[in-house]
């Protein structure tokens, strides 16, 4: 078990989160968190992130009622990278798409 004590955050002080569907394991979105970020999707169980567009917090779901519920949380071995595993409540993606990664690369399946 690693606590958040041992995350690497990156020179910006971000960390790369995966969101993944924990009831079929679709990938849902790429955000970032930092420290207070990641300390408040610990401590409420739903997720919040840093706008890097806004630079500023984000909690998912604050405006749109969309919210992603952390089901579990999951370091890559180099302790760069998050994943977390959620019960999405509505869209995830703010075009109203149930995943930000709907759009296949042509030549891809």
């Amino acid at each position: 078990m690693i606590d958040a004590t041992q995350v690497k955050f990156n020179a910006s002080g971000l960390l790369p989160a995966i969101i993944q569907n924990d009831a079929d394991g679709q990938v849902l979105m790429l955000g970032y968190m930092n420290r207070e970020s990641l300390a408040l999707t610990i401590s409420t169980g739903q997720c919040h992130f840093w706008s890097r567009s806004r630079s500023s917090l984000w909690h998912k779901g604050e405006t749109s009622g969309n919210h992603l519920n952390v089901v579990s949380m999951a370091m890559d071995c180099d302790r760069d990278a998050l994943l977390v595993r959620v019960n999405p409540v509505g869209a995830t993606c703010h075009t109203g798409s149930t995943s930000c990664f709907d759009e296949h690369v042509e030549g891809t399946s």
